[in-house]
């Protein structure tokens, strides 16, 4: 039996959509549109379980991007294994950015006066070439 990346291999245009658990964010994913939208808690127990078909997704949009995508984030919490799905989602976006393939912008929205999420918006800000907005609500 094929392995279920596989089986299921997305095509770019495949709109992805997760619902918001306790733990996991919502997701929303609509290639067609060049939108990416993450928002809520991001304290996974496996976050490869829950970033690797988005990963996946994204790296098969990579090749055919539109012309703009937006990265709208808006979480209130991630952990440090969140951090590092996060940042790999953005430099296959980034890449696309950089490489001339698109243009591509993230929002990163955090709540007013949450200095650790302002500052993680910083941190993203800092290691990418495309602009991250910081928006404080």
């Amino acid at each position: 039996m094929p392995e279920e990346s596989s089986y299921f291999a997305p095509t770019t245009m495949d709109p992805y959509h997760l619902p918001a658990t306790d733990k996991t964010p919502t997701v929303r994913f609509i290639p067609a549109e060049g939108l990416l939208e993450i928002a809520g808690c991001s304290i996974h127990e496996n976050a490869d379980r829950f970033f690797r078909p988005l990963l996946e997704r994204v790296a098969a949009y990579a090749r055919e991007p539109m012309p703009e995508t937006l990265v709208r984030i808006t979480l209130s919490y991630f952990n440090s294994s969140s951090a590092k799905y996060m940042l790999d989602l953005l430099k296959l976006l980034d890449d696309v950015h950089a490489g001339g393939l698109g243009k591509v912008a993230v929002e990163w929205y955090f709540a007013q006066g949450d200095l650790d999420m302002q500052e993680a918006g910083q941190d993203y800000r800092g290691l990418l070439d495309m602009p991250v907005r910081l928006v404080e609500q």
